[in-house]
């Protein structure tokens, strides 16, 4: 049977910015629109923080080229799109697929798409940064992992221990009830942290699930018991949503869910405009200054979590339900230290030199062993926005380089979320290896607190 997606889907429009500068700011529209600007200036080389060397673009496509062809030459097809489920499957172990053999077949493919929301959204709360120095020992197979599929195996051991359920009957949940249980110090026992085995940010890690567990008390969105699976019945059901010959989901009704249904978990002291909160997004010295501007219009919006999220979980919902989510190119490349190292990594960034030397004194402030030093930064410091306001306006060009490079076009031409996972996430990382052998970690330091991803 032949899938026809109507092409005529009329999407929901982004906020007016000038009458409601917020919710705009807030929306997926405005994270490309509001990064292009600086991409603008980074083009001509006037960025505030970085200078960028344009004849470095090339070899950096080429670069991820050789990366996708390596591991997927001659079927590019099959890259699957970017997205949490890939981490759990670290070491070649198909640990989602052995999940859902373990459940009996009276579970339905709803019911067991809810469950791989409950596990995934909760597994990339948990996915910021932990650090060079922690690792994961897996309770099945004895191997040690770090970084995000260490934390992805981490959170799927205690997602099957019944660790965030308030359930005994049904262990493999995520709730409400279950989650205002959690504690930093359950949550450092079941992520083996220790003082030999330390992660950053997890007092933020254990705060963020905590007011998770306040967020999912929203039935509409959640359902009576909370849970994050329960958002498919409210996309299911949602007056956007069309019913051809699969179920056709909005993205922007899921970033709704997503975005205003989680507003709640983030820190408080996140930039705000006209008391509303905003989540990732900060002001930026290199937004084009405008006489008579207003307070907003110096900000850029990232929402690096949230998109995360949206990429993570749609796989689930497409692959169990057939889900097809119109607007998908809505979405943007991820504004994180491994797509932004790869652009330092292979020399289209460098940092300027004052605020080189500024960094690395952090570094020392922050940083007892000097191993592989970077320069180092707050999340709010103007460095950081710049560079991840250009590493997603840099993700779109090289999507098209990459797609030139590979000799694809039309129908077969590779997706962002596919570049992203087999080519820039993964070139980043690797090239990091090369540069930073000791740590792998990226160029350029980001000080976590646990909730910037």
């Amino acid at each position: 049977m032949v899938t026809v997606i109507p092409e005529d889907i009329e999407l929901p429009k982004a906020p007016d910015p000038q009458q409601q500068p917020a919710a705009y700011l807030r929306s997926i529209q405005s994270v490309r629109e509001r990064t292009r600007l600086v991409l603008d200036k980074a083009k001509a080389n006037r960025l505030h923080h970085f200078d960028v060397d344009l004849s470095k673009f090339n070899d950096t496509a080429a670069y991820v080229v050789s990366i996708i062809r390596r591991d997927f030459d001659g079927d590019y097809a099959s890259i699957p799109p970017h997205g949490r489920w890939q981490h759990f499957e670290v070491g070649g172990r198909p640990r989602v697929t052995q999940l859902l053999q373990s459940w009996p077949t009276s579970v339905d493919n709803q019911e067991r798409a809810r469950r791989l929301i409950d596990l995934f959204l909760v597994s990339v709360l948990l996915d910021a940064g932990a650090g060079t120095q922690w690792s994961y020992r897996s309770k099945e197979s004895g191997k040690v992992y770090s970084r995000s599929e260490g934390l992805a195996v981490a959170s799927l051991e205690m997602f099957k221990t019944g660790a965030f359920s308030s359930d005994p009957a049904q262990p493999h949940q995520v709730d409400a009830a279950g989650l205002n249980n959690v504690t930093e110090e359950s949550l450092a026992k079941g992520l083996q942290v220790s003082q030999s085995n330390p992660m950053s940010g997890l007092k933020g890690r254990a705060g963020l699930l905590m007011r998770l567990s306040s967020a999912l008390q929203t039935p509409e969105l959640f359902g009576e018991n909370g849970r994050p699976g329960n958002m498919i019945d409210y996309l299911m059901s949602h007056p956007t949503t069309q019913a051809a010959s699969v179920p056709i989901v909005c993205l922007p009704t899921l970033w709704y869910v997503l975005m205003d249904g989680l507003s709640s978990i983030w820190p408080a002291t996140r930039t705000h405009v006209g008391g509303v909160a905003l989540g990732d997004a900060w002001p930026c010295t290199s937004m084009p200054a405008i006489p008579r501007a207003r307070p907003w219009e110096n900000i850029v919006p990232f929402h690096k979590l949230t998109q995360w999220l949206c990429y993570s979980l749609m796989v689930p919902m497409t692959k169990l339900l057939n889900v097809h989510f119109a607007g998908a190119d809505l979405m943007t490349g991820l504004p994180e230290y491994r797509n932004g190292g790869l652009l330092v990594d292979t020399g289209l960034l460098t940092l300027k030199k004052a605020d080189a030397e500024r960094g690395l004194e952090t570094y020392h402030q922050v940083n007892g062993n000097a191993v592989e030093v970077v320069p180092t930064f707050e999340p709010g410091d103007d460095v950081i926005v710049e560079w991840r306001a250009v590493t997603i306006g840099f993700l779109d060009e090289l999507l098209d380089a990459v797609n030139t490079g590979l000799g694809l076009s039309g129908a077969s031409a590779l997706s962002l979320a596919q570049m992203l996972e087999a080519g820039t996430w993964k070139g980043g990382r690797e090239i990091a290896t090369v540069s930073r052998p000791i740590t792998g970690g990226p160029p350029i330091g980001i000080i976590s607190d646990g909730t910037l991803f």
